[in-house]
């Protein structure tokens, strides 16, 4: 196995990261993402975290412009639930408007970050039935 060396320079503008030497470790093939009969063999994209798909372009370029695309991947709604967020960032958070684009972001966002929808790393999905109790004094 060779050597792997990260070094870590501290300067007044922040870390600077050098990473120096390779090593032999094998990457394992791009995850699969399976749900509502996806087959993501594309992967996940390594600058964003977002699963590889139609759209995510678009998404990359409009979505993570302002924000972290963890709240994306954080994030899971149908259609109208992703609708109402973007309609939110416009009116709270001066979000401009996606005009043509708009379709295809929420199709991107429907597909891979929908309800239900079992990516690595996602929310669980919320319990149902929960029967609660009262503690007694």
């Amino acid at each position: 196995m060779k050597a792997f060396l990260t070094i870590l320079i501290f300067t007044g503008m922040g870390l600077i990261f050098i990473n120096a030497g390779t090593t032999d470790r094998v990457l394992s093939p791009p995850e699969k993402h399976y749900s509502a009969g996806i087959d993501s063999t594309k992967g996940i994209d390594p600058e964003t975290g977002l699963v590889n798909g139609p759209g995510i372009d678009m998404v990359k370029a409009q979505c993570t412009a302002c924000h972290s695309s963890k709240l994306i991947t954080q994030f899971r709604a149908n259609r109208e639930g992703w609708t109402e967020k973007i309609r939110w960032m416009q009116k709270k958070q001066k979000l401009w408007d996606l005009g043509e684009t708009e379709p295809i972001i929420l199709d991107y966002l429907t597909r891979y970050y929908g309800p239900g929808v079992n990516l690595q790393n996602a929310r669980r999905t919320p319990l149902k039935d929960i029967k609660w109790y009262k503690l007694e004094k």
